[in-house]
């Protein structure tokens, strides 16, 4: 089984011979590509290029942007950001009136280095204007079987775990997995109005065996049960989408109109790896303000750190339709699809480290 933090090869990638040895994935990544395109292209999507350069690098508690300024006629500088998500910039264009959105764009996080990490990567980005939550789930089904057809396989690997891409996704809420993989009942710690019961979850996690600090808020609580008793749990044999996430875990998304505990937020999973994050999209204004302000106070009490509100952003949003989005980490796709080990073998030139 692969060490997913063995270290990189220490040799460049532009090597003759190392590239040859990465020239295959690098060309099942083209042809998964343009299958993508074509797809999307057959759905009715119009395909967007948003700029990276934005005012904002968005307002996720835990992502890290990449800072420069802009340079003005009189000499005056601005402070800018490189976009970790097209969201901001493709959501104003669902306001303007586009429909069915699609973006293949360069994304920027730092803080961001790994097996399934770079600095610098690839996020597929969708919108459907007025559709339903749930088609999204039927977008992701076709494009992973598309991509196992384009890349010439029938199962996905990683890690000494395998993939059916044309199997029937398994649909699990968040609260079930938490029931099933952790023994813990996180609706009962979630109240109707959004607000959390720290000490109830971190009791509930101390009978099974779960350690965290004493300063570990709930979000890094629930964080900490996520990523070592549900993800690894997650894709493996066919896909998950692990759906319903608690409401305080889902900035972007609107609550569900049958469970005000949870939003119409979700994961896709194949062999243990995250591949897509999809929403049905906030659409208030005002809500979006405040989440982002939440977030950035718990930001500067972690990270010691702001970023600015697109203002502009929350502007489009009080006339944006309603919509469903999801972004898709491409890359990733393509290292599931060619059985690589490291992201940075499917990208034909990494970032210099």
């Amino acid at each position: 089984m692969p060490d997913e933090n063995a270290a990189a090869p220490s040799s460049p990638w532009w090597l003759p011979d190392r590239h040859r040895d990465r020239r295959p994935a690098l060309l099942a990544r083209s042809r998964i590509m343009g299958a993508m395109r074509a797809w999307f292209a057959d759905e009715g999507f119009i395909e967007a290029d948003l700029p990276a350069l934005q005012v904002s690098p968005g307002n996720e508690t835990h992502l890290h942007g990449f800072s420069t300024a802009m340079i003005g006629n009189d000499g005056a500088a601005k402070p800018m950001y490189l976009h970790t998500s097209p969201e901001f910039a493709a959501k104003k264009l669902l306001t303007a009136g586009e429909e069915r959105l699609v973006t293949f764009s360069h994304v920027y996080r730092n803080r961001e280095r790994g097996p399934l990490h770079h600095p610098e990567f690839t996020m597929v980005e969708w919108y459907r204007a007025r559709a339903p939550y749930a088609r999204l789930f039927t977008d992701c089904a076709a494009l992973l079987a598309l991509a196992a057809r384009a890349a010439g396989t029938e199962r996905f690997a990683w890690r000494g775990s395998d993939c059916d891409p044309f199997a029937e996704i398994e649909r699990l809420s968040v609260a079930e997995a938490f029931a099933r993989f952790a023994g813990i009942d996180l609706l009962a710690t979630i109240g109707a109005d959004g607000d959390t019961d720290r000490d109830g979850l971190a009791g509930q996690m101390s009978g099974k065996g779960l350690r965290y600090g004493d300063d570990d808020s709930w979000s890094d609580l629930f964080s900490r049960v996520l990523v070592e008793k549900i993800e690894p749990r997650l894709g493996h044999g066919r896909a998950t989408l692990l759906d319903a996430y608690p409401a305080p875990e889902a900035a972007l998304a609107r609550k569900s109109e049958e469970e005000p505990r949870v939003s119409e937020r979700f994961e896709l999973y194949v062999c243990g790896v995250e591949l897509a994050n999809g929403f049905g999209e906030l659409t208030d204004a005002k809500e979006q303000r405040r989440r982002f302000e939440a977030d950035m106070a718990e930001k500067a009490r972690i990270y010691d750190e702001t970023y600015p509100i697109d203002e502009d952003f929350l502007s489009a949003l009080e006339h944006m339709p309603p919509a469903s989005g999801i972004a898709l980490g491409f890359d990733r796709l393509v290292m599931l699809a060619t059985g690589a080990r490291r992201i940075e073998d499917v990208l034909w030139a990494p970032v210099a480290g």
